[in-house]
């Protein structure tokens, strides 16, 4: 998966939801949250079994990103970022419809949904991702800015991106 064509659809998704959330806790209307639950829910449902190369923010994350250079990362990951997606689309769809529940439940339900997707677009942390590092059984070998395998300084050490910039630049010359 192209790591920067995902934070693109991510960022899609979050002003999309984002605009019906805030419209359900101003008005207290919360139409355009069904709305954006459903698709919500199919995007991940295509993304998950049909294929990413049919979803329709995904396309477009693709199309705007193009000009940039791709950062692969490994789609196990990103199959479980999805999973949790659709398990949140869906407890707030049923809260909204079938069961009946009170409106803060399901704001609440979309209020985490909309931080974990501004945290992938403004930061790159894909917080199914993290789990998957974690907890899965195979660990990802191909993370977004290279987390996998990425060992920070220790804590108080001297930490610059220039002297590593200059010490990478100088190894490939």
């Amino acid at each position: 998966m192209n790591e920067r064509a995902v934070r693109a659809s991510a960022g899609i998704l979050f002003i999309g939801g984002f605009a019906a959330w805030l419209w359900g806790v101003i008005t207290g209307d919360l139409q355009p949250m069904r709305l954006f639950g459903i698709v919500f829910a199919v995007e991940m449902m295509l993304r998950m079994y049909v294929g990413t190369a049919l979803t329709p923010t995904l396309v477009i994350g693709t199309l705007i990103t193009r000009p940039q250079r791709p950062e692969w990362v490994e789609a196990r990951s990103k199959h479980l970022a999805w999973q949790l997606g659709l398990v949140m689309a869906l407890a707030g769809c049923f809260s909204l419809g079938w069961l009946g529940l009170p409106a803060i439940i399901a704001q609440v339900i979309c209020g985490v949904c909309l931080l974990l997707l501004y945290v992938e677009t403004a930061f790159g942390i894909c917080v199914g991702c993290l789990l998957a590092q974690r907890f899965a059984r195979q660990k990802p070998q191909l993370c977004a800015g290279d987390t996998c395998t990425y060992t920070p300084p220790p804590r108080g050490a001297q930490h610059s991106v220039l002297s590593e910039r200059r010490t990478g630049d100088s190894q490939t010359s």
